[in-house]
């Protein structure tokens, strides 16, 4: 698992991968499918048999501290 201070944008452009979060939950994400992420921990899981083309935008954000 990793997590960046950034705001990522995913693009699956050809196969299929699967998201994971440090909750355990898991989301299969198809060709053409896009995921946003605001720095959330997670990992990439490629389950198939096949290659997978991702294309991703990063873009630079400061993590905000909880409010105590």
């Amino acid at each position: 698992m990793h997590t960046t201070d950034t705001v990522d944008y995913g693009v699956v452009l050809d196969g299929e991968i699967w998201l994971e979060l440090d909750n355990q939950q898991e989301t299969k994400v198809e060709r053409h499918q896009v995921v946003v992420q605001q720095g959330t921990r997670h990992v990439w899981r490629n389950k198939s048999d096949r290659c997978t083309t991702m294309m991703f935008v990063l873009i630079g954000a400061t993590r905000q501290q909880p409010q105590r």
